[in-house]
């Protein structure tokens, strides 16, 4: 310990010099303490230390000092970090799924490298190269790291595929892989588009404009734009959304920071595509940063409702610096304002990550997640909205229509059955061994008239849950969950027949904010405005 401290001490003061004008007055004297406690330490300690080692477990305790978002990112760790934002990685081009300690094939991306080859869902992979897979306990992480690499480089796969008797051997070419911001894009009804985005990243933007085009040209007026569990990313996507939906001259976000190279007003410049479009944005105690970015400006300036439950809370802006080896730090440099003028970062202990990151569970220990009555609600910050209307800083965007998170359905023995990951083994079995018919099917509609009855997919399921995992038939708690279990059961069924997309189409069905806010939009309760502002040169 007290050579982590000394470290810790050592390194604080080279990012000082290195990043914020150099060593101050003072600060050599302290470096030469340091230098020499070091010296004595590498010299004379009882056991023989990998300093490089030291450093990379330090640096972490250092930056945790100043927020809970300023991060050292490993080398090791920054090109994953960045292919999840930067649109696309070098790998093989299949979602896949640990199902009884094998890897399944869940999707084959089109046009992917496993397409090519004749790789197909459904396919289980045995071996990667030299290494056997199946039955090996490997872990999610080291299949990645397996099957992603350099543009070009080869991988061989063994597969095994029920319509063959003997495991098939692909040789794949691994090539980009797009990775996509879009879960969800489809019609609720003649009117109404949703739109689910997981992240913001470098194609969200383009992925977004793409999706509402074809949204629009299957008669969209009305949006639900689903950011529930979207944690943001960059920052420039939800700006260029924000600016499709809003009039010229309307304020989308504020910067602010110590210097004032990081100060700027970002307003909409009146070219957007969308702006007489009603809008709802569904959020949830999982949206954050870019995501509440986009929703601050879009209630601020009274274009759409917010509905669900308050967002995370992050208003703190990060610099990605990249230091020489390869290793990276993410340094708050910043704050967001929305256009109101609301921080919406929520409060936080320097050093102390661990509250920081369980304020979420404490929400629902204090009822936050299902009563509106228990939200957090600083009323000491209280600031407006373009139309007058109060808004509240102080963490997170508060929704202008509170939806309680929904527990109908839930019992001991959906309890059991989702802890053993038999919903999703059920769902893949069943898929598997009736393929050929569903994959008939060319949407969700068609498939949804190939599955057998709710009372005859339960029945099937419990059996199985019994044979599987030993989980008995408690019928008074199965019959709580029958609808749970049923809608869960056919939206995975979906999910691996016809994709991600599929799921969610079936799911939002019974899904209580989507519900809520199709009702909103029906009733005209979001709508958008007709014209811009006029210029000074127009009055």
């Amino acid at each position: 310990m007290p050579l982590i401290i000394a470290t810790s001490l050592s390194l604080g003061i080279w990012i000082g010099s290195a990043f914020f004008g150099g060593i101050k007055p003072g600060d050599s004297i302290i470096y030469d303490k340091l230098h020499t406690i070091m010296t004595y330490i590498d010299d004379q300690y009882v056991d023989e230390i990998s300093t490089d080692s030291l450093i990379e477990k330090a640096l972490p305790d250092i930056l945790a000092q100043l927020d809970p978002h300023t991060a050292y990112i490993p080398a090791s760790d920054l090109q994953a970090m960045n292919d999840e934002l930067d649109g696309s990685f070098s790998g093989i081009g299949i979602t896949f799924n640990m199902l009884t300690d094998t890897i399944t094939v869940l999707e084959v991306i089109s046009g992917g490298p496993s397409e090519k080859v004749g790789i197909m869902a459904g396919d289980r992979i045995i071996a990667i190269d030299d290494s056997l897979v199946a039955g090996q306990k490997w872990s999610q992480e080291r299949v990645i790291r397996s099957l992603r690499g350099p543009k070009d480089s080869i991988v061989n796969l063994s597969i095994k595929r029920n319509s063959a008797a003997e495991p098939i051997q692909f040789t794949v070419t691994r090539g980009d892989i797009p990775v996509t911001s879009i879960d969800a894009c489809y019609m609720l009804d003649e009117s109404t588009g949703f739109l689910k985005i997981n992240k913001f990243g470098k194609n969200t933007f383009d992925e977004f404009l793409n999706s509402m085009v074809l949204l629009q040209s299957n008669g969209a007026s009305n949006l639900i734009l689903d950011l529930r569990g979207n944690g943001g990313g960059y920052m420039e996507p939800a700006i260029l959304m924000a600016n499709q939906f809003l009039s010229r001259g309307d304020l989308i976000v504020s910067t602010r920071g110590r210097k004032s190279s990081m100060n700027s007003d970002t307003q909409a410049d009146g070219t957007g595509s969308f702006k007489n479009i009603q809008l709802a944005v569904l959020l949830d105690e999982y949206s954050a940063s870019a995501s509440e970015i986009f929703a601050g400006a879009i209630q601020d300036n009274d274009r759409g409702l917010i509905i669900g439950r308050r967002s995370f809370g992050k208003g703190l802006v990060q610099q990605q610096i990249d230091l020489p080896d390869q290793s990276a730090m993410r340094l708050t440099v910043a704050r967001y304002y929305t256009p109101s003028g609301r921080c919406i970062q929520k409060s936080y202990t320097p050093g102390n990550t661990i509250n920081y990151m369980n304020e979420i569970a404490d929400r629902y220990s204090h009822g936050e997640g299902f009563s509106a009555d228990s939200m957090h609600i600083d009323k000491s910050q209280i600031y407006h909205t373009t139309s007058g209307r109060k808004v509240y800083g102080g963490g997170g965007i508060i929704p202008d229509v509170y939806v309680p998170g929904d527990t109908t359905g839930l019992s001991n023995y959906y309890i059991d059955i989702f802890n053993a990951g038999l919903l999703q083994k059920f769902a893949f079995r069943y898929t598997d061994s009736n393929r050929a018919r569903l994959e008939e099917s060319s949407n969700v509609q068609e498939l949804l008239k190939n599955m057998p009855s709710d009372e005859s997919l339960l029945q099937e399921f419990v059996r199985y849950a019994k044979t599987e995992a030993g989980i008995p038939p408690r019928w008074y708690y199965i019959n709580i969950s029958r609808n749970l279990i049923v809608s869960q059961l056919k939206a995975l069924i979906a999910r691996d027949v016809l994709g991600t997309s599929a799921y969610y189409e079936v799911i939002n069905s019974s899904d209580t904010p989507v519900r809520r806010a199709f009702e909103e939009l029906q009733l005209g309760n979001a709508t958008a405005p007709i014209k811009d502002k006029p210029t000074e040169s127009e009055l």
